[in-house]
């Protein structure tokens, strides 16, 4: 018999590496199947307030409901009716019926953070070193303490310390093109693209380009029309080299690899970003790029790892496992799903982890691989370089104005 086996008639502890969102999934799912769950953070301040816009779907109001959040749509976000696309002069050019809730990162955050009690929660642990023995894993910190437990569960993030500790080959690649993202008061935009913009989920479709955006609780999470915010996505082609090397250096000459905080971008990109809002986007959107004080740059990357079981006693999910472009607008959404499958096969498995982790692999790899590639033929014509036929082939199928309202941020098409 295992130590796992043996303890499971005591109360069994797992060491949850990232306290964001898959993080508290994990934490909140297991908890409430009897687990003792200890959630250690790198960042050591809050991380309320974080990130811009998300998307929600069906599987995530389960997932919410079965870690203990109030799933009633108001309590967690804003609710469109459907998709409107404006052209350059900013009419109309396309409306699709199809109603969401959408919300922003901080404010689902301050759900989920909510329902953890505040002992349980570790900020300003960065990890060093995992070892696994047979009766426990040991994550061991830059502060020299340690944490141990029958299951360690790797979510921290697409640049995992976890993933790349156990799986070192493993990283990001990127995908030729980036995000300009912001969010704008909905009382600082005019009477007029408050009216046509700020109830919808929003498109303008510069050749090569895509702009999207839709409305999300306020600074205070206020949810009321006129105190909303309005979150703003704009897809860039930048070649690796030299596009994105000048997008990314920042005010004191330094070049960042992959990401750059906002304050560090300069002044000069900033407005040489606005002022092709002005030349390519909707009048109403250009507004909103003009009124954002403090817009920020996200290169789009995907990841993939082959395994999600990282030995006996480790595993990684969210996206320490799976980055997709953002097109499909299932982040979130996959790393609640990914929580709830390995709660299940936990207790599908109470005394051989081994196995638990095997089946929750076996479950979540296929799911992640199929969101990857549904993504990236999304997104394939905003690359700044298409390599190959079935690129090509792809960027022709899913750049009508149709097709983006059809296939942005839904779950269909989706096929493991």
């Amino acid at each position: 018999m295992t130590d796992y086996a043996r303890r499971r008639d005591a109360q069994p502890k797992a060491v949850v590496i990232g306290g964001s969102m898959a993080g508290l999934f994990a934490a909140l799912l297991l908890r409430r199947a009897g687990w003792q769950v200890e959630v250690y953070e790198r960042i050591g301040a809050e991380l309320g307030g974080r990130g811009a816009g998300i998307v929600t779907h069906s599987e995530l109001f389960d997932v919410l409901g079965r870690a203990g959040i109030d799933t009633e749509a108001a309590a967690v976000g804003v609710v469109v009716p459907g998709r409107r696309v404006l052209d350059l002069s900013g009419r109309i050019a396309g409306e699709l019926g199809l109603r969401q809730v959408l919300t922003s990162w901080g404010h689902l955050y301050g759900l989920l953070k909510a329902a953890l009690p505040p002992e349980h929660y570790h900020h300003g642990k960065n990890l060093v070193d995992v070892t696994e023995s047979e009766e426990r894993v040991v994550a061991r910190f830059s502060d020299g303490s340690e944490a141990s437990g029958d299951l360690l569960i790797g979510t921290d993030g697409i640049f995992s310390c976890v993933r790349d500790r156990l799986a070192p080959g493993v990283r990001p690649s990127y995908a030729g093109y980036v995000a300009w993202r912001g969010l704008v008061n909905e009382r600082d935009l005019s009477p007029k693209t408050r009216a046509e913009l700020c109830d919808w989920f929003a498109f303008s479709l510069p050749p090569g380009e895509q702009m999207l955006g839709y409305p999300v609780a306020g600074t205070n999470e206020e949810m009321a029309v006129g105190e909303r915010r309005f979150n703003f996505v704009w897809y860039r082609p930048a070649d690796a080299d030299g596009g994105l090397a000048e997008l990314l250096t920042d005010v004191d000459g330094v070049r960042h690899e992959l990401s750059i905080p906002p304050t560090a971008i300069r002044s000069d990109v900033i407005a040489s970003m606005r002022r092709d809002a002005e030349r390519l986007l909707a009048p109403q959107f250009a507004e909103v790029v003009r009124m954002t004080k403090q817009p920020f740059i996200q290169a789009i990357l995907d990841l993939e790892t082959p395994r999600m079981a990282l030995g006996a006693r480790t595993v990684i999910l969210g996206d320490a496992a799976f980055v997709a472009r953002p097109h499909v607008g299932m982040g979130v959404t996959k790393a609640a799903a990914d929580a709830a499958a390995l709660a299940d096969a936990l207790e599908a498995h109470p005394s051989d982890l081994p196995t638990a982790l095997s089946k929750f692999e076996s479950t979540r790899l296929p799911f992640g691989r199929a969101v990857v590639r549904r993504a990236r033929h999304l997104g394939a014509y905003m690359q700044a370089q298409i390599a190959t036929a079935e690129e090509r082939a792809m960027a022709e199928l899913h750049r009508s104005p149709e097709a983006v309202m059809a296939e942005t941020a839904v779950a269909t098409g989706i096929a493991a």
